[in-house]
């Protein structure tokens, strides 16, 4: 089988290699699948450089989502052979951009007929994190929320997830047109803050700030949104895709009483019950399959041209995910 490794940290585009494999057999509580999509996420990359909070065991796999058909089935046949699945490799030895890949039978999850594997391979990482994290805040109908990066994957799912709720939702960009790209898929308030003053604006627009903050780029931005947070709100920090630590006005938070958290999805999945984990990608599924939702995707490739989807990644202002395809 054909699967991409590194052998060193670094740029994706500096260390990914294409290299030809034997197909992992499954032990007896695992299941085989045959990988028939899966997308590139920032986790990835930087995983991949040595900046995740997992680190890579050399040589290593990438890829952390995918969905695919279960090829062997585990001991029991708790998972048939021909089952559609999308499932997560974190926290496991391999990683998801290889032809086949072995896992615990419990860790997939099957997709419905009708949800293609171009949308299965979306349907973890992104849109359970923006469930989890709008369930998380307890936002109310009315209030408002903004968001850093709002064009990026997780941006999208979580515009049409608060809006479902009747959540105000303000997001942040960086080309101007996004701005109606995102007016159109829900959002109340679109800052390009290339150009714009995103503290004047919020506070002209919602008078008294926003209630949260879901932030994925710290760094001086996130330090920018915090500033746009009303009186006992709450940032929550699940990114850091500027590289860049925030720096915190200690005045504010004080005399605001707001309050930052961290998010991360692994950890919240290891640390709620199982029959929470079912509630939550239930309700991420029937998110998915409504007619108005949408994980868009902006190219493919196959494997083998994994540079070449490391370049369209890095494309500026570009709407939809990447997907590595078989």
């Amino acid at each position: 089988m054909i699967e991409v490794i590194f052998e060193r940290t670094g740029l994706p585009e500096d260390v990914l290699q294409v290299k030809e494999s034997p197909a992992p057999e499954p032990k007896p509580h695992e299941v085989q699948i045959e990988v028939k999509a899966r997308n590139i996420n920032p986790s990835d990359l930087m995983f991949i450089q040595g900046r995740y909070g997992i680190q890579p065991n050399l040589p290593s796999s990438a890829g952390f989502e995918a969905a695919g058909i279960v090829s062997k089935s585990d001991a029991e046949g708790r998972v048939p052979i021909g089952t559609r699945v999308m499932f997560t490799a974190q926290g496991t030895s391999m990683g998801t951009w290889r032809e086949y890949i072995t896992l615990p039978a419990k860790q997939v999850i099957p997709m419905p007929d009708e949800m293609p594997f171009e949308v299965g391979c979306q349907a973890f990482v992104n849109p359970v994190t923006a469930v989890a994290m709008v369930n998380q805040s307890a936002l109310k109908e009315g209030e408002w929320l903004l968001l850093t990066a709002g064009a990026s994957a997780f941006g999208k799912f979580a515009i049409q997830v608060a809006k479902s709720k009747g959540i105000r939702v303000a997001c942040t960009v960086r080309h101007d047109e996004q701005k109606k790209y995102l007016t159109d898929l829900g959002a109340d308030l679109v800052v390009n803050t290339e150009k714009e003053d995103l503290r004047k604006v919020i506070t002209e627009v919602t008078e008294v700030g926003v209630t949260a903050v879901f932030d994925a780029v710290g760094g001086e931005l996130g330090a920018k949104a915090l500033t746009c947070i009303k009186q006992l709100g709450t940032m929550y920090v699940f990114g850091v895709l500027s590289l860049e630590n925030m720096s915190l006005n200690t005045g504010m938070m004080i005399f605001k009483e707001v309050k930052i958290e961290g998010f991360w999805l692994s950890s919240l999945l290891q640390r709620i019950s199982s029959e929470e984990r079912a509630k939550l990608y239930k309700e991420t599924q029937a998110f998915l399959m409504k007619d108005d939702s949408k994980a868009e995707v902006a190219e493919k490739f196959p494997l083998s041209e994994i540079k070449a989807a490391i370049a369209a990644y890095n494309k500026p202002g570009r709407n939809g995910k990447i997907l590595l395809v078989s």
